[in-house]
């Protein structure tokens, strides 16, 4: 399958170099090398420079609040089981406002897939800082330098119970492609944390470089967790890849009494299994 049939045709507005081309050509290229049909695919966004996604992915689409996306792809996707449902996020989207909604998404294990575009910076609003932003970076909102300890996302959604966690980086397109073909291969909450660098207010595309190095390369076994536990602390060197993967039963499982046909589905013709079977 060309992945421009995933192109809506407008031209991304974002800044030249910025991280987001990348994510956005490696989830196109991640569905049709999957041979995913677009109508069966719902992209759900939220509020952020990464939000332009839902107006570049032919597919269906919805932008919503800030700190919204889990919620809203939760409910979209128990009301149709049927769809692909793949949420945007940047760090401050889902690690500020959205945090919330983080962690029981995880421990639910509803089958959606998270990326967040993970820049440490607040780059819609022009650079304030976010829960990832190091320590002693000086941003609009931190002139004297940030004072906080970041949060550490893989670190998190291993507390949380998560049964898909990775981490890319949007300087190695190919291997974020793989990655993401992994997280919709994978039945339960795939969650992926994007590093993708503001080239405008936080460019870090070279000290990443330096410091990114891939798990599969190591030998690293997924499904060890007190190793990706101790992967995920690390700090001089940034793994990138998946850290941990397993299978338990998802959220959709609990409600098969309850959704039989889902609400989606209900009082439709007698044939709209067969009409929905073109778009798998």
């Amino acid at each position: 399958m060309d992945p421009s049939i995933f192109d809506t045709g407008k031209r991304p507005v974002w800044c030249p170099g910025c991280g987001n081309y990348s994510i956005l050509l490696a989830l196109r290229k991640a569905l049709a090398e999957l041979e995913i049909n677009p109508e069966r695919v719902m992209i759900v966004t939220g509020i952020g420079c990464h939000g332009r996604m839902s107006e570049y992915m032919k597919t269906n689409t919805f932008h919503t609040i800030h700190g919204r996306v889990l919620p809203l792809a939760t409910g979209i996707k128990l009301a149709n089981p049927d769809l692909l449902v793949i949420g945007h996020s940047g760090d401050g989207d889902a690690y500020a406002i959205g945090m919330g909604h983080f962690p029981h998404a995880a421990r639910r294990n509803i089958d959606i897939k998270l990326i967040v575009h993970d820049n440490m910076i607040f780059g819609l609003t022009t650079g304030q800082v976010t829960p990832t932003t190091p320590i002693g970076v000086k941003t609009r909102s931190t002139p004297f330098g940030n004072f906080e300890q970041p949060l550490n996302p893989i670190l998190l959604a291993l507390a949380s119970g998560a049964t898909f966690v990775a981490r890319g980086f949007s300087g190695e397109v190919e291997h974020l492609k793989e990655l993401f073909k992994k997280a919709i291969k994978h039945r339960g909450f795939a969650f992926i944390d994007v590093l993708q660098p503001c080239v405008t207010f936080y460019n870090t595309y070279t000290i990443l470089r330096q410091r990114v190095y891939k798990l599969e390369d190591t030998g690293h076994d997924p499904t060890d967790f007190e190793r990706a536990v101790k992967l995920a602390s690390e700090t001089e060197r940034i793994p990138i890849g998946i850290f941990y993967r397993i299978n338990r039963p998802i959220l959709e499982d609990a409600f098969l009494h309850a959704m039989n046909p889902p609400p989606a589905l209900r009082q439709k013709p007698a044939d709209i299994r067969k009409i929905l079977e073109r778009f798998r």
